[in-house]
């Protein structure tokens, strides 16, 4: 079995050869998407199989959503167990940063709670959810304490 760089490897050499500029690119993609829907057809097959059988317990969804690999697999063929907001506020927990909304047009709201967004926060987004169509980031509003609202009311003039 392939280990975790074997897959990336081999995700980056299939992007690269369709990319490629040969005459064989129409073939190479049409050869790609049958294999695609194909191993699709397969993963859709199995969960099913699992949840008639009563082993998709909330368990092995939740091992099977948190493996790279398989989550990728799912992702590309619209099978991931969770939806995009779910996953995307998962991806961004302890990074200060919160999940506002996602719009129905994909686009992903966020709020940073202090300071500026950590780096590579379209990439945290973009990993776990990949049809996301675009990020907004707004600063969360600094609350002013009550008692400074009074400060200068109980200074002597």
């Amino acid at each position: 079995m392939p280990d975790v760089q074997d897959w990336r490897a081999a995700g980056a050499r299939i992007d690269a050869l369709i990319d490629a500029e040969t005459a064989g690119r129409d073939r190479a993609e049409e050869l790609v998407r049958v294999v695609t829907g194909l191993y699709g057809a397969g993963l859709e097959r199995l969960l099913g199989v699992l949840h008639d059988a009563g082993a998709l317990t909330d368990e092995v969804v939740a091992a099977v959503a948190g493996d790279d690999l398989v989550a990728g697999l799912l992702l590309v063929h619209g099978l991931h167990p969770y939806d995009t907001a779910t996953r995307v506020a998962a991806a961004l927990a302890g990074t200060g940063v919160e999940l506002v909304e996602v719009t129905a047009s994909g686009v992903c709201r966020l709020r940073v709670s202090h300071g500026h967004p950590p780096a590579g926060l379209e990439e945290i987004v973009e990993a776990a959810a990949p049809e996301v169509t675009g990020i907004e980031v707004a600063a969360k509003p600094a609350l002013i304490p009550v008692a400074s609202l009074f400060a200068r009311v109980a200074e002597p003039t």
